[in-house]
């Protein structure tokens, strides 16, 4: 059989690809020094022009399976890994033309890293909450769009630094299934094996010196269970109150944009007499946020990062007495006067560093810490130099960085 490439954006560069050479024996002619988290399969990220994929090399049903798996995913806008497409017809170059693996490709995930390159960069144990909220999160939502995980672990997921926590996307969706509706019982399971999961790589984490021998896994692991217990109640619950308490309803909308998270539909029943009145979430989607600061400048930022724009953006117009301006306008002359600006600031050389919107948000935090130590507050672009020249210049390169051996 010839070599056969089924790809959703065909990139003629793909042809040329050594595909006739085990994945592990790839070279660095091909292979870019981008860390890996850990997977049961070969895999190897490579570059392509201004492209970067991952490469993993499995069975040629779970190729395709979860190659439409993370289209289907993608569609429905959920955080997961994009799929490229799959090879098969794969045979070693020789007299023997033994068969290869099929291998499938993603595109991979920028300023993104596997869990165990974060504590290798120096991430303390201090960050483990939140690293367990950003799993939490992900999991949640791929519950809402009655998607069973099935192998839930810090593992399977890729993490992007999100205004100084974490946000977590689907890596690895070989267990996955997108069901017409997902029980309680799969998703109590689903989050006992993400406590297993994480128990064991906490374990291991400890074991190879990444975090101190007294961090309590199990209190960690019980944060898995009660998070995600409280995030699903506070958007799916049903709430019940009385009729002259209808403020209660944008009270439960305002919560829910708090958390991140946009009311698609609510459903709203009252009694026979009207004197009760009964709502449930029936569609909620994360990137409250994210949607707001995209309409007014453009960015597209995490979820997090947005709400800290945001608020950087509403103190911008508070400062200018901007507040009888239509808010693009206003939009537009923060990001023209602040934002592009100190981007402007950070060497080229630094740029691999963090997102754009991580170094905002960091120089933000950056001038907090100037503000008090000078008794008064530091202006922008004065901390903005300051956080380039002595936190920015130290910083590892998360966008093109080596390979954590172990």
């Amino acid at each position: 059989m010839a070599l056969h490439i089924v790809a959703t954006r065909p990139d003629p560069a793909l042809v040329r690809l050594p595909w006739s050479t085990p994945l592990a024996e790839w070279s660095d002619d091909y292979v870019v020094p981008l860390p890996r988290g850990l997977s049961r399969h070969i895999v190897r990220i490579v570059r392509l022009g201004d492209r970067t994929y991952a490469i993993k090399e499995t069975q040629h049903d779970l190729a395709f399976r979860e190659y439409r798996l993370l289209r289907d995913l993608h569609r429905l806008g959920l955080p997961a890994v994009k799929p490229v497409g799959v090879v098969t017809g794969r045979k070693r170059a020789g007299a023997d033309a033994e068969d290869l693996p099929c291998a499938l490709l993603t595109e991979h995930l920028a300023f993104s890293l596997p869990y165990r390159a974060l504590f290798a960069h120096g991430m303390s144990a201090e960050s483990l909450p939140s690293l367990v909220d950003a799993l939490v999160v992900l999991l949640v939502r791929l519950h809402l769009a009655d998607f069973y995980w099935g192998d839930v672990s810090l593992s399977n997921v890729l993490f992007r630094r999100s205004a100084g926590g974490f946000a977590a996307y689907l890596v690895d969706a070989e267990t996955g299934e997108l069901r017409p509706s997902l029980s309680h019982q799969m998703r109590e399971y689903d989050v006992q094996v993400g406590c297993e999961n994480v128990f064991a790589e906490l374990l291991d984490l400890q074991a190879g010196g990444r975090i101190s021998p007294s961090v309590q896994g199990h209190e960690i692991v019980a944060l898995i269970a009660k998070r995600y217990d409280d995030l699903w109640s506070e958007l799916t619950a049903e709430e019940e109150f009385a009729a002259g308490e209808m403020w209660r309803i944008e009270q439960r909308i305002e919560r829910l944009n708090d958390l991140g998270f946009d009311v698609d539909e609510l459903d709203i029943v009252t009694d026979f007499d009207g004197d009760r009145v009964r709502i449930q979430p029936k569609a909620v989607e994360l990137g409250h946020h994210r949607r707001e600061l995209q309409a007014l400048t453009g960015l597209d930022v995490e979820d997090d990062q947005a709400r800290r724009l945001l608020n950087d953006l509403t103190a911008f117009i508070a400062h200018f007495d901007l507040g009888r301006e239509d808010k693009g306008i206003a939009a537009n002359r923060w990001l023209t006067e602040v934002f592009e600006p100190i981007m402007a600031m950070v060497p080229a050389a630094a740029r691999g560093k963090l997102e754009p919107a991580e170094i905002f948000h960091e120089i933000l935090v950056h001038r907090w810490y100037l503000s008090e130590r000078a008794g008064q507050e530091v202006g922008i672009f004065e901390t903005a130099r300051d956080y380039i020249e002595s936190v920015l210049a130290a910083k590892p390169d998360e966008l093109v960085t080596s390979d954590d051996p172990s």
